[in-house]
């Protein structure tokens, strides 16, 4: 019923950057907040940044500066920018949306960043 749909990720040197993008569609139009995590080979999920439906923002310590979440609640869409992208960024990335303290998940995307 609820589905989360990433885009935007890909292959790019360090340095470069990528905007992913995550729609949501369904019964649900107003996610209490909404994120992204990724997961790289042999590691744990981790968050990277997420969304209040107010504004407010938390990002992981290795991505301040460089990445920026953003969301538009009319179209309950999420976006990261990612900036400097370095080869540890590489990893799949996933988008989530939280209603209820439920929460949603996308099949995730792929960020390669090559040195």
């Amino acid at each position: 019923q609820v589905q989360l749909v990433e885009s935007g990720g890909g292959l790019v040197q360090a340095g470069g950057s990528l905007r992913l993008s995550c729609a949501a569609s369904g019964s649900i139009f107003s996610f209490t907040t909404m994120g992204w995590y990724r997961q790289a080979p042999g590691k744990q999920r981790e968050l990277v940044a997420r969304i209040i439906s107010g504004g407010s923002t938390n990002y992981a310590d290795s991505v301040k500066g460089r990445f920026t979440i953003s969301r538009d609640n009319a179209k309950n869409t999420v976006y990261l920018q990612m900036n400097s992208l370095k080869p540890e960024d590489t990893a799949v990335y996933y988008c989530n949306a939280v209603y209820r303290s439920y929460g949603y998940w996308g099949q995730g995307t792929q960020v390669t960043v090559s040195s």
